[in-house]
């Protein structure tokens, strides 16, 4: 039996893992980015809009290739990315905007690829609260590994900024596809 249950499904946790590397590796870069880029820059609203446009180009391609969107998915889609800007740009600091930014994609990416092995026949129990868990205990491995660098440390503020992240796109991603069944059901009707 196949590891992965299709292409998409192999190329969502290919997305994962490489999103997971990134964040890992870069964590004792991140505060030497920071200061090289200066707090003046990265609090400038056109560098935010910047930020926000490359994280779309990053999650696009990722969840949307090889899906054929209804009207009414992009209309919850561009909500959803409205309560995300606004959440972005009321952060305070980079760390807690990159927490939002990184743990909602890890869990997104979680999401997505269990619920596409379970649409293709595996077993896959709760697959909303799988991801949830999972993003929970990545984002604490995340938190640990930053206690062990000499210019990082295990923060709980960053732990509950991770487990946030996860519950906010799980959450709109549950409230998504509730909308579509509610709607589905009123149109047959």
């Amino acid at each position: 039996m196949p590891v992965f249950t299709s292409k998409r499904e192999r190329r969502l946790w290919l997305a994962l893992g490489g999103t997971l590397l990134a964040i890992y590796a870069t964590m004792g870069a991140a505060p030497a980015l920071v200061a090289t880029l200066g707090l003046d820059f990265l609090a400038n609203w056109e560098a935010n809009l910047v930020f926000a446009l490359l994280a779309l180009l990053v999650i696009i391609p990722v969840f949307f290739i090889d899906k054929r969107l209804s009207f009414l998915e992009i209309a919850i889609g561009l909500g959803i990315l409205a309560v995300y800007l606004l959440a972005w740009l009321r952060l305070g600091s980079w760390e807690e905007r990159s927490h939002l930014f990184e743990y909602s994609l890890v869990a997104a990416l979680l999401h997505e690829a269990l619920l596409e092995r379970r649409d293709n026949g595996r077993a896959v129990p709760a697959p909303a609260l799988l991801a949830l868990a999972l993003s929970l205990i990545l984002g604490g491995l995340d938190e640990s590994v930053q206690s062990l660098l000499p210019n990082r440390h295990f923060e709980l503020i960053d732990l509950a900024f991770n487990a946030l992240a996860a519950s906010m796109i799980i959450g709109a991603r549950c409230a998504v596809r509730w909308a579509q069944r509610w709607l589905e059901a009123r149109w047959r009707r």
